[in-house]
């Protein structure tokens, strides 16, 4: 693909065509070319052609947002673009916490589907492009180390996530990175996705236990069955009470009472949240209910349909494979 003389048009920008020449975004405005900016994602061999075309709506979506404009709507007629956020190891045992290997199984599961793109991101700090790429999402999947913390570590990043919710678009928040161990994080986050697993009070457990489906008919949960699994959940959540309809889907018996592990919000804004505290174990990625639970909430908040039985998903075992890291000193 060259670069040299591409015309973009995309509506709702201010400014129109935008051209793309050596690299760099050229606004055509009152019959001058202004070259605004370096493009940070430039084509070159190791680069997809999907990762070049999210890169470029998000640096377009930039461009939009920075001239005071809200970034546009997903038209209909393109695929949906779904961003995938994990980060390194964050310190604990091999196979817990795997969150860049999550998100890969994640990617796998939406593969099939036809109308979206997917971009995995290692997101660890500072993670400076990562306003760009939320400005170019339709949907963000958050798998990373506190996320309460982390949405709050750049005052950049928590307004790009504020205007993905504004827009309409689906956040889904998984495991630790739905936490924080401060409580001053738990409200801008729980504004966005519904709930959180913050403060000091917080509770989790690692246990064997039998999940339980409670809102069988909610699109999330089409095919998702009970499953024995050990697991360590966070509960008592701390649930949002600011409107829109907050949905239960997964609860599990933890101390002799049934606690929510996930749950679905249509958010007053007309956008959509999901919560899911599992998956501490990467193992756990193996049972079909958690892919197909976590995918079909992808594509939920994300506003895609979900059959009536369920996701097809294909699965391979070797996905599951994590190399066991080698010990200090051994090459």
């Amino acid at each position: 693909m060259a670069l040299n003389r591409t015309v973009v048009t995309f509506r709702g920008f201010p400014f129109a065509p935008i051209r793309l020449i050596r690299g760099c975004v050229c606004i055509r405005e009152n019959n001058r070319d202004h070259v605004d900016r370096p493009l940070q994602l430039r084509e070159n061999a190791m680069m997809t052609s999907t990762q070049f075309a999210f890169g470029l709506v998000a640096l377009l979506s930039t461009v939009a947002v920075q001239a005071g404009e809200p970034a546009a709507p997903a038209p209909s007629s393109r695929p949906k673009r779904v961003l995938l956020i994990g980060q390194g190891p964050d310190g604990h045992p091999w196979n817990a916490h795997e969150y860049m290997a999550g998100q890969r199984i994640l990617a796998a599961c939406l593969k099939p589907v036809k109308n979206v793109q997917v971009m995995i991101v290692n997101a660890n700090e500072p993670w400076s492009k990562g306003p760009e790429l939320l400005d170019g999402a339709d949907a963000a999947v958050v798998f990373v180390s506190q996320g309460g913390r982390w949405l709050q570590q750049d005052k950049r990043r928590l307004a790009a996530f504020r205007r993905l919710a504004k827009r309409g678009g689906g956040l889904v928040a998984l495991h630790w990175g739905m936490g924080a161990r401060d409580a001053k994080y738990i409200p801008a986050f729980r504004d966005l996705f519904g709930g959180i697993h913050g403060g000091p009070d917080r509770k989790y457990k690692v246990l064997t236990t039998t999940t339980e489906v409670v809102s069988p008919k909610h699109p999330i949960v089409r095919g998702v069955k009970p499953v024995k699994v050990r697991e360590e959940f966070y509960y008592q959540l701390k649930l949002t009470k600011a409107g829109g309809k907050l949905t239960p889907l997964i609860r599990a018996p933890i101390d002799g009472e049934k606690h929510t592990v996930a749950f679905a919000w249509e958010r007053p804004d007309g956008g959509r949240s999901f919560g899911f505290s599992g998956l501490h174990f990467h193992a756990n990625w193996k049972h079909d209910a958690y892919r197909r639970l976590v995918t079909q909430a992808v594509l939920w908040t994300a506003g895609l349909d979900v059959p009536k039985a369920g996701l097809p998903l294909k699965y391979d075992p070797k996905d599951l494979s994590q190399p066991r890291p080698k010990p200090a000193g051994k090459k």
